[in-house]
């Protein structure tokens, strides 16, 4: 999760996070060398009164700076492209989870279990233990095996909401009367964070998500509990 003056992006927990991460400091660098020669070039300009009037006037000088942000731009898009794909590939998953936003809750449905479904309220301040986050915890987690493919089916029964968690990579609109939805695998246990990520109303800011991965042997043991 997220902490006090970060600078960058969280961890990654799951290989399409993984990949944003790595597109993210490629664009980065593009981006920064752009930066940097207009920043030089700029500073020539206002430092010198020498002008050549030949490199003004040349159509060599117009067809490079014509040609070369065009390949810029291509090697931007093609590694944005193949993320984008990789993103809305879901390829048999083992587990699917049906997630309703509500104002000002979330609700969960293990479909693949015949009777798996709970509500998950955030922990008002003065309830919380020593230890735990304000504004972050639930009363009931979002228990998930990880290292395995599972599908998450989106939707909303009242206004648009967004359900993201970042270290996971996620983020997937909440629309009422429609299907979104996004796949997850995450690469370790732990306790990963998210919130709404849509305005949708006056306590917007109090919709926490917490999802706990876990090795399959222990979902198993939980869902046994839960039914």
């Amino acid at each position: 999760m997220a902490y006090p003056f970060q600078m960058g992006l969280q961890d990654a927990t799951s290989p399409i996070m993984e990949e944003l991460l790595h597109f993210h400091d490629h664009t980065l660098m593009i981006v920064f060398l752009i930066s940097s020669l207009v920043l030089y070039i700029i500073s020539l300009m206002l430092t010198t009164k020498l002008t050549h009037t030949s490199t003004m006037d040349a159509q060599e000088v117009e067809t490079v700076w014509t040609i070369l942000p065009a390949i810029i731009l291509i090697l931007i898009a093609l590694p944005s492209l193949r993320i984008l794909y990789m993103m809305d590939e879901i390829n048999n998953p083992s587990l699917t989870v049906k997630t309703m936003g509500h104002q000002w809750y979330w609700s969960y449905e293990y479909t693949d279990y015949e009777d798996l479904n709970f509500d998950s309220y955030m922990i008002p301040t003065q309830e919380l233990k020593p230890g735990e986050l304000r504004l972050l915890e639930v009363d009931n987690r979002v228990v998930l095996p990880m290292e395995m493919t599972i599908r998450m089916l989106i939707s909303s029964e009242d206004v648009l909401h967004s359900w993201a968690v970042p270290s996971l990579g996620l983020k997937t609109d909440a629309i009422p009367g429609r299907l979104n939805q996004t796949t997850l695998m995450a690469m370790r246990p732990g306790l990963y964070y998210g919130q709404c990520s849509e305005i949708c109303g006056s306590n917007h800011s109090f919709m926490p998500i917490v999802l706990e991965l876990v090795p399959l042997s222990h979902f198993e043991k939980w869902s046994a509990s839960m039914l």
